[in-house]
């Protein structure tokens, strides 16, 4: 997970396309929008962090780097 590229998808697309980029990485599909990432795993978590994030600011009216922060303590915590 690299933060850059998170930040790069939440600044540059809508739900919508992170949503159907998300759709096509599982589908195996080609991918509208450029999402960063080594392998598809990679861009996937981009992607789903990024909707989440997105989801949060929306909602909740939260900043980036407070649903940023939200995203990785929620990520600390399924993986410990």
């Amino acid at each position: 997970m690299k933060i850059p590229a998170i930040k790069k998808l939440v600044e540059n697309y809508d739900l919508q396309q992170l949503m159907a980029a998300e759709e096509a990485i599982v589908e195996e599909q080609p991918i509208a929008i450029e999402v960063e990432g080594d392998d598809e795993g990679e861009q996937l978590t981009h992607v789903l962090a990024a909707v989440w994030i997105l989801n949060e600011m929306n909602d909740n009216g939260t900043d980036f780097k407070t649903a940023l922060r939200m995203y990785t303590q929620k990520v600390r915590v399924s993986i410990s």
